[in-house]
């Protein structure tokens, strides 16, 4: 997979207390091992679990007023300083964009989300006609996929 694009790890949702921390809505199991965020502008000094989402320091943000301005800032590193994945498992940064294929070599569109309503991923695919259809993120459905494409099981197509 591409190792220099930015992957988003967290995005501000609010100011915490006077002091300049933020909340955060974070999409990775833990932001600690990560210090530098958005190509150096912004340094992680702490990070706890909040009751409305995680608290974190930044260097960079001293008070209230510049926390409430950050609303909204998405939190990237370069996808090269995440950690190696075990066979089967992907980041889903690596699987939105991606080209859709059926198992038969037809086009069918394009990776636009992915959610988990509780039983696993399910990729939502824009057809090039653009509806769209949901697959589930399952070896049955869909056997294969690397950085240029996904591949879907054509009797999955909605």
């Amino acid at each position: 997979m591409p190792t220099d694009r930015p992957v988003t790890l967290a995005v501000v949702i609010g100011a915490h207390g006077v002091a300049g921390e933020v909340r955060l809505k974070v999409f990775a199991e833990d932001l600690k091992p990560y210090k530098s965020f958005n190509q150096g502008a912004f340094t992680l000094k702490s990070a706890r679990v909040g009751s409305n989402g995680t608290i974190a320091r930044f260097a960079e943000i001293v008070d209230r007023n510049a926390a409430e301005a950050m609303r909204g800032t998405e939190l990237t590193v370069p996808r090269s300083t995440l950690p190696p994945l075990a066979e089967g498992e992907y980041y889903h940064a690596d699987i939105l964009g991606l080209p859709v294929m059926t198992d038969t070599g037809d086009a069918v569109g394009i990776v636009v989300a992915i959610d988990n309503f509780g039983a696993g991923d399910v990729l939502e695919i824009e057809r090039l006609d653009k509806k769209r259809f949901m697959v589930p993120m399952r070896v049955e459905a869909v056997p294969e996929w690397d950085d240029a494409r996904l591949i879907i099981t054509a009797s999955y197509i909605g």
